[in-house]
């Protein structure tokens, strides 16, 4: 067995618009060792119609995504931060969860 300590596991949060920015951040959390949780598809980047049960069912999910993490890391690109994100934003500030962004934050 392993000995060295648990890596963190970092959720990732912000527009389904934003795919490429996505797996960047994705792959260079992996480079440093952090286990990362992500969305299941990006819905605008990929033109995918979902319906108002399936946009809860996600949100729902996404929930248990940042209870199972250390962290966020929201994808902020250009500062665009939407409804849904504020929403996960303000949901890990309740959990304790530590919050970084992408881009720096005005």
């Amino acid at each position: 067995m392993n000995n060295d300590p648990a890596p963190s596991i970092i959720t990732l949060c912000g527009s389904t618009r934003f795919k490429p920015q996505f797996e960047q951040a994705n792959a260079a959390l992996t480079l440093q060792g952090k286990i990362v949780l992500s969305l299941g598809f990006f819905e605008q980047s990929e033109g995918i119609t979902v319906t108002r049960e399936q946009e809860l069912m996600f949100e729902q999910l996404h929930y248990c995504k940042i209870d199972m993490s250390h962290g966020i890391l929201v994808v902020n690109v250009n500062g665009y931060i939407g409804e849904s994100t504020r929403k996960e934003i303000e949901y890990a500030r309740l959990a304790g969860k530590t919050i970084e962004y992408l881009e720096p934050c005005e």
